[in-house]
């Protein structure tokens, strides 16, 4: 590449057939040093670069237009800084990258690159091949919708498969009405997106796995299953990832359902005898978002149809996200060649928000009606509300609707009128006893044992874990837990919390049995 630099640091800030090179010779090193999805996915379907020579900023200024802000951070968080760098390199002289959303007006002077001959300029010509032998880097209408479609706002809940850009549309082999009929709602929820997802320790292997998904389907964490409890966020996440796919590709095959829809469609295709029609439906996606499967459970004629597709979708390299109630092992009544191939991908949980992400899921909601909400009355709330983001955003609703009602402001005293029904029946029904019972009972030991001195590991393992899930679901402080724990140290419970709490992000054995008691607890 060394012979290549000093031309093109000469002549880059004149010639734009030479700033052309420097962009073309860039992606011709990203093409050696990325693999070859993400360079595929992420680098490729850019537009061309307009390189400028700035004395006030000391060197080149590169700028690309992106189509749309997911890729705009993407690009800016994983590959910017490397750019610059091969820039600069083969510049000879600093190189700074520009990065920013492009313009409804420069989108529609980019549209027709899709169809670029050799004489338009392109990042490359068509028809040119790298020095390694790999494709030229060049907008695929294949792969990649035109920026003027990928801008487009989208319709709450209109198509399932969204409509092909015009250029697609003109194309014989893939005409729009060949589409199966019954695929022409895609049911995503378009008001569910990443960008409202409030971001936490609770959800953060689960949302970093949706978003490489919603980057890059088919290609990394296939199929993506994702468990947890009741109103944990477990559907928003998937319609976010439908959501984040569409926008950057209209034209992609997306559905969203329920595992019931799923047995639905099954019964009335067996009934009907038109299992074509539901093969054409699900076989063809590019994207399948199934909710709760654990819904399937001895249902023999539905599982072997969702085998089917399964198997189906991977070979075309289609993307699956289900979700679960429970990790794949744990589901009942489902045969094990499917739970085989739920856990062959990635599995993660999404547990219950800690403290600060409830308060800031309650900030949040409430900056969305428009209805300020105290710090103070926000930790209030979190701090009684422990179960899940649904009944967080229900007790949100009862605060605001009583602030309204009584024609008064939000602080401490309100919540607590307004949540007293809720807090009376919560305060009730866990308790450290309720806690230390359930917990005897599920790991088969005594309940004096929560009490007693003795250290045996089938005996202290389920008291550290009656500790933790004390501190976790009930409002006693640390001395309070371990006075009745048989009068232990505060610094006791402490060690307990935080070796539960350690353990818990790294061993899914332990996750699960979690999961199972607080729900037990919460009745």
């Amino acid at each position: 590449m060394t012979d290549h630099s000093i031309p093109v640091a000469a002549t880059a800030d004149t010639n734009s057939n030479n700033n052309s090179s420097l962009w073309q010779l860039s992606c011709e090193r990203l093409v050696a040093e990325l693999p070859e999805q993400q360079f595929n996915t992420w680098i490729r379907p850019l537009p061309p670069a307009v390189i400028t020579d700035s004395a006030e900023a000391g060197g080149l200024v590169v700028s690309l237009r992106v189509p749309n802000r997911f890729k705009l951070d993407w690009i800016r968080n994983q590959y910017a800084g490397r750019i610059e760098s091969i820039l600069s390199e083969l510049a000879g002289r600093p190189a700074r990258l520009d990065l920013a959303l492009a313009t409804r007006d420069s989108q529609a002077r980019l549209a027709p690159a899709a169809t670029a001959t050799p004489t338009s300029q392109p990042v490359m010509a068509p028809g040119q091949v790298l020095h390694n032998g790999l494709r030229p880097v060049s907008i695929n209408p294949g792969n990649q919708a035109s920026p003027t479609v990928a801008d487009g706002t989208q319709g709450g809940g209109a198509a399932m498969l969204a409509q092909p850009s015009q250029q697609q549309a003109q194309k014989p082999q893939s005409p729009p009405q060949n589409l199966p009929p019954s695929a022409s709602r895609h049911r995503i929820n378009s008001a569910l997106t990443f960008d409202n997802l409030v971001p936490g320790r609770a959800n953060q292997m689960a949302r970093t796995a949706a978003l490489h998904v919603a980057g890059a389907p088919g290609a990394m964490y296939n199929p993506l299953f994702i468990y947890g409890g009741v109103g944990l966020g477990k559907t928003h996440l998937i319609h976010a990832v439908g959501n984040a796919l569409l926008k950057d590709k209209p034209d992609a095959r997306v559905l969203y359902l329920h595992a019931e829809q799923f047995i639905s469609d099954v019964v009335k295709n067996y009934q009907r005898k038109t299992f074509d029609e539901l093969k054409a439906k699900y076989h063809s996606l590019d994207l399948l978002l199934i909710d709760d499967v654990q819904f399937f459970a001895g249902k023999e004629r539905t599982q072997e149809e969702f085998f089917n597709a399964f198997e189906a979708l991977l070979a075309k390299r289609a993307h699956i996200i289900m979700t679960s109630d429970t990790y794949p092992k744990g589901l009942a009544d489902i045969d094990e060649r499917l739970t085989s191939r739920f856990d062959a991908g990635l599995t993660v949980a999404i547990e219950p928000p800690e403290l600060e992400m409830r308060v800031a899921i309650l900030i949040k909601k409430a900056e969305a009606e428009q209805t300020p909400m105290p710090e103070d009355v926000a930790f209030f709330i979190a701090k009684n509300v422990r179960a899940n983001v649904r009944e967080l955003e229900g007790a949100l609703r009862k605060v605001l609707a009583y602030s309204r009602f009584s024609h008064k402001e939000i602080n401490i005293q309100l919540a607590r009128e307004a949540l007293k029904d809720l807090l009376s029946i919560q305060n009730r029904q866990i308790s450290v006893e309720n806690i230390q019972k359930t917990v005897a009972d599920f790991y088969k030991i005594k309940i004096a044992d929560m009490y007693s001195k003795k250290r045996p590991a089938s005996i202290a393992r389920p008291r550290q874990i009656a500790m933790y899930i004390a501190k976790e679901l009930t409002q006693k402080s640390l001395p309070e837990i371990g006075e009745l724990f048989g009068g232990r140290d505060h610094t006791t419970v402490l060690h307990a919390v935080r070796k539960i709490g350690g353990e818990r992000q790294k061993n899914t054995e332990l996750n699960q049995q979690l999961h199972v008691l607080e729900q037990t607890l919460k009745g």
